[in-house]
């Protein structure tokens, strides 16, 4: 077995972009989600070792001495970092030319070729779902026998055939594990979840078909690939134990309620745990689960919204209504389920009626917080194959984020320039937030908790220095 370090590299300041996070930029208020997609295969491998330089604050010179360490270094990389992520996989390489290096993430899966070809540094990637590829090529197998592989040979790229999907998702190792071992759990901050947090999956895939989003089209797929609700529940029993300061754990499935009747069963087991959770959701989960969920200890859903136009729902398959969406808030209002909503300015059909018509939506169900994203066209998304034959694409199709990290507004329609897609950033934040009815809500909220207040004001400097300081990021 090789020695193998995994390793989430460092990047611009503050920057989530790595191992799990859905929007690769630095948000708003400081955010960092757990680097799940590489503690997976890290889980997998005897004797690694897993390294999340962002979340730690560690800058290149802190990681370059680790080079001599090791014989196989794995980094996850994203469309906006993986310019930067070469360089250190270059650098990496300088002070050990023996490193066997490889990068892994949705980035790579859809563009392997460019990406070898791009770095000399980089020795192979590793396609899709790609856990058990890297066990395999720690375990010291040639590459050129390991399915799920993109590597070169004599200066030629050459992609081996694909890895099958894993069907039993209970063969794989808890993620856990490896946080106790390599992460400091205080380290992972999200401004709706309670601190410290646990993340991680119980299951892969989605059955929306989303035209913008990521995981599912790039490594997830569109079946809802599930562990069993015993494995899940003896997971986070197992967490409770390693993790006794933490208030709340997270599941990221793409859409933890596609399965209702496991979600449900997975609920009651948590119940019996003691524990608070919270999970991602659509807005069409009926009453009678969310009751079932929040008895058994269901704190809050993220839940995306996108927009509240039906004409922009259809655009990009969604598969909602809003009048459907609208129930659905009732329902959590009534049981007292907490929603984190999420919205997207700049998907195909925007414009400035549809805009207002969102801004008056979310202000409508009110969501207990919101997160407004600039749409972004990923490869290997449906949106960026429309983006780039329409020529909506304002740059190239890396350019998502700007020199420090934020989100820039890289989408430009003839009705709608994208100067004023990322003004509807601010004009929806103000007029959602900038009610007496929401000031009074958080208010309360605050007054609750010191810690929730010295949360929320340090929340409201950030999204201040976000919204005003913002003019080259448009």
């Amino acid at each position: 077995m090789m020695k193998t370090l995994f390793l989430n590299p460092p990047s611009y300041e503050g920057f989530d972009g790595g191992a799990g996070s859905r929007y690769q930029a630095r948000r708003e208020i400081r955010s960092f989600w757990y680097p799940t997609w590489l503690a997976q295969p890290a889980a997998l491998v005897p004797g690694s070792k897993l390294v999340d330089a962002p979340a730690r604050g560690l800058s290149l010179n802190d990681i370059l001495p680790l080079a001599n360490d090791y014989e196989l270094a794995i980094l996850h990389t994203s469309t906006p970092s993986f310019e930067s992520d070469a360089k250190v996989a270059e650098a990496l390489k300088a002070k050990n030319p023996k490193l066997m290096i490889g990068f892994i993430g949705a980035h790579v899966a859809v563009q392997s070729e460019l990406s070898l070809k791009h770095s000399p540094a980089i020795d192979f990637v590793a396609r899709n779902e790609f856990d058990f590829t890297v066990y395999d090529v720690a375990c010291g197998r040639p590459l050129a026998g390991i399915d799920g592989i993109s590597h070169k040979v004599n200066g030629n790229v050459v992609h081996n055939r694909d890895r099958a999907m894993i069907e039993n998702m209970d063969q794989l190792p808890w993620v856990v594990d490896v946080y106790q071992r390599d992460l400091v759990v205080e380290d992972y901050f999200i401004g709706y979840l309670q601190h410290p947090y646990v993340s991680l999956y119980t299951g892969r895939g989605c059955k929306s078909r989303c035209t913008f989003c990521l995981w599912p089209q790039t490594i997830g797929g569109h079946r809802y690939r599930t562990r069993s609700p015993e494995n899940v529940v003896a997971e986070i029993a197992h967490a409770k134990e390693y993790f006794p300061q933490v208030k709340e754990f997270f599941f990221d499935d793409d859409t933890f309620t596609d399965d209702l009747p496991r979600a449900e069963e997975i609920a009651k087991g948590l119940g019996k745990l003691g524990v608070t959770w919270s999970c991602n959701a659509k807005a069409n989960v009926p009453y009678e689960s969310l009751k079932v969920m929040k008895e058994n200890g269901l704190r809050l859903l993220l839940v995306g919204f996108e927009t509240g136009s039906q004409q922009i729902l259809l655009n990009i398959k969604k598969g909602m209504h809003v009048d459907m969406a609208r129930r659905f808030m009732a329902d959590c209002h009534k049981l007292g389920v907490v929603v984190h909503g999420t919205f997207i300015m700049g998907l195909p059909g925007e414009t400035h009626e549809t805009i207002e018509e969102t801004i008056r939506f979310a202000k409508e169900i009110n969501p207990h917080t919101i997160q407004v994203s600039l749409a972004a066209a990923y490869p290997g998304t449906y949106l960026h194959k429309q983006a780039m034959e329409n020529g909506w694409l304002l740059r190239d199709s890396t350019h998502i984020v700007a020199q420090e990290g934020f989100q820039v507004s890289s989408l430009n329609y003839p009705h709608l320039p994208h100067e004023e897609i990322f003004a509807a950033l601010e004009k929806f934040y103000k007029r959602f937030y900038f009610r007496p009815s929401k000031i009074a809500e958080i208010t309360f909220e605050m007054m609750q908790s010191w810690e929730m207040t010295k949360r929320r004001l340090r929340e409201g400097v950030e999204s201040f220095r976000f919204l005003y300081g913002r003019e080259d990021r448009v």
